[in-house]
């Protein structure tokens, strides 16, 4: 395996543990009645498994050779994620402060979409780009469905997200997987 091969799988693995991982705890936004309640343990648990398939690929990944780091893309991801981490701290922050707690999920799940998109330059993965666009198109679903229903935005945000944060890990293991 070709050193760009070894980092891509490793990339891929790191993909797959980080979106299962935060998979698993937007499966746990909403609060929802049977059977939906069911669905939403399972797709959590099944988003978790892929999580943990992604950190063996990742184990066995750091095993085959030294990794070399770009530490200017390291500082990069890591002031995006900071970024994404306090915009949507920060926003949580004031909705609860104003009473609009309910579209807390709706401003994270916003933030969450557009923190892909800087990511993409910085991981080299295009197809960040329209995981981010859909996870925007969630949260403006959310926010939509909950001013015009009964339906709570954490309601659509969490199990959309959710959803769409599985389906590129799984993506990611398989493109992992083409990688051996």
């Amino acid at each position: 395996m070709s050193e760009l091969e070894f980092q891509s799988r490793r990339q891929a693995g790191l993909a797959a543990l980080y979106l299962g991982v935060f998979a698993t705890i937007w499966f746990s936004v909403p609060a929802a009645e049977q059977p939906l309640r069911a669905l939403l343990v399972v797709a959590s648990g099944a988003a978790l498994v892929t999580a943990v398939i992604g950190a063996v690929v990742v184990a066995r990944s750091r095993g085959a050779g030294g990794v070399a780091h770009d530490r200017a893309a390291d500082r990069r991801y890591l002031l995006i994620v900071l970024a994404e981490f306090a915009a949507a701290g920060l926003g949580a922050v004031v909705l609860a402060l104003v009473g609009w707690s309910e579209f807390i999920p709706v401003l994270v799940g916003a933030v969450v979409g557009l923190h892909f998109f800087p990511l993409v330059p910085v991981l080299r993965d295009p197809l960040l780009w329209p995981l981010g666009v859909a996870v925007c198109a969630v949260a403006v679903a959310g926010l939509v469905t909950a001013l015009v229903s009964a339906v709570p935005a954490g309601l659509v945000v969490g199990t959309g997200t959710g959803l769409l944060l599985l389906a590129y890990a799984v993506q990611a293991l398989l493109r992992a997987a083409r990688k051996r």
